[in-house]
């Protein structure tokens, strides 16, 4: 399908209103990132707690948010999300600058999450966040107060066996007290007396981590490296596959890319995470896609047009390519405008770095690599005095 047919626009002619937008935006975005002290990281990158919870229903975000974001004790950023691998789990995590603060916030967010959810008034234990010494010594009270003979040992066992089988059979999660029958030892005066000294709460918190600034630091380099070794892959392919200064034009493009969609984050004041981070990298293939569709009609244009000038094979290889580029970042574009727009606080960054690298990945890859390689051949044919039409040398 054909959007544009027998164009002749003059692309590279109206290369430098964009090649000045880019050093622009490029420019402005190195300052915010300067004014602001660097990048604004999110708490994946930096010091803090994140805390896995698992609910036995869908789980309320914009509850969960609310209710941390309330708590006076919880200092710094909270980021709430689904965990991909289940949707029926939330991972919640927050800053912390020290260890006193991780600590601080790891037991306030325990607590948050109990008087938002549980029935922590009642006096009652949440026995599906009980560890075992509290489900033991509320046995051992219940069962001398019911007159029930129980040694130390049984009720050492009883509360081992009961948490076995919440975390082994249920995944921490009992939503019915009947679901313990199965456990060793148990009988009606223990069902009883479980159900009068402890509830269920309609979570359980599977894990917390700790994420101190080494590890921050080593997650940063490891996404930089990531982008990195990308890029330098790319080069090598391009390099070889059609002449180094197009695989140089390409990977410059690319880091034009990535540097203004990093740079308007900046701007914007918005967190850098993991997710962006794969944003930026999906960002980097896009990017080469669209540039290497341009440059292999370029190279199937010079095999015809030897005698041609260099910048007029490459006008005609964008108009070629242009129904093309408008209907895969058209509908690309309309896709994550509608993740941005509708995707609500998780995919807002994921979806903010793919909509600020389409516009950007889609300019650059005509007005940004294809100069490149233009300037190059039109350089070294001065440098060489050479007079002939720069098409017959740029075939490789």
């Amino acid at each position: 399908m054909e959007l544009f047919k027998d164009t002749n626009y003059d692309f590279l002619g109206k290369k430098w209103p964009f090649i000045i937008a880019s050093l622009v935006l490029t420019a402005a975005g190195f300052l915010s990132i300067g004014a602001r002290g660097g990048l604004k990281y999110g708490i994946d990158f930096k010091q803090g707690v994140m805390m896995t919870v698992k609910f036995a229903y869908a789980p309320p975000l914009d509850k969960i948010r609310g209710a941390m974001a309330s708590s006076a004790k919880i200092k710094g950023e909270v980021s709430v999300q689904n965990e991909t691998s289940a949707q029926d789990t939330v991972e919640i995590g927050t800053e912390a600058p020290t260890e006193g603060q991780m600590n601080v916030n790891r037991q306030d967010m325990a607590d948050v999450l109990t008087a938002t959810f549980g029935q922590g008034a009642s006096g009652k234990l949440d026995f599906n966040n009980a560890g075992h010494d509290a489900l033991a010594e509320r046995l051992r009270d219940a069962l001398a107060r019911n007159s029930v003979a129980a040694s130390e040992q049984d009720v050492q066992n009883l509360a081992t066996g009961l948490l076995s089988t919440r975390d082994r059979e249920h995944s921490g999660l009992i939503k019915n007290f009947s679901d313990l029958s199965s456990t060793p030892g148990m009988n009606a005066g223990i069902m009883n007396t479980l159900r009068e000294e402890c509830y269920l709460a309609p979570f359980h918190i599977a894990g917390v981590e700790m994420v101190g600034p080494k590890v921050g630091a080593q997650l940063r380099t490891k996404a930089v490296l990531a982008t990195l070794y990308a890029l330098g892959g790319m080069l090598v392919y391009i390099a070889f596959r059609f002449e180094w200064i197009y695989g140089l034009g390409a990977v410059i493009a690319c880091f034009h890319d990535t540097i203004i969609t990093v740079g308007l984050f900046s701007l914007f004041n918005k967190d850098i995470t993991m997710t962006v981070i794969a944003a930026l990298l999906t960002l980097v293939g896009y990017s080469m896609n669209d540039t290497i569709v341009i440059f292999d009609r370029i190279r199937e244009n010079l095999k015809l047009s030897r005698r041609e000038p260099l910048e007029s094979v490459m006008n005609r290889a964008v108009n070629q390519t242009l129904s093309r580029t408008v209907m895969t970042s058209g509908l690309t574009f309309l896709t994550v405008i509608a993740l941005f727009l509708f995707g609500g606080p998780v995919l807002n960054g994921f979806s903010f770095a793919l909509v600020c690298g389409i516009l950007v990945g889609t300019y650059s890859s005509v007005f940004i690599a294809s100069p490149i390689v233009l300037f190059w051949h039109g350089w070294a044919d001065r440098r060489g005095g050479r007079t002939a039409p720069a098409a017959a040398k740029a075939v490789k």
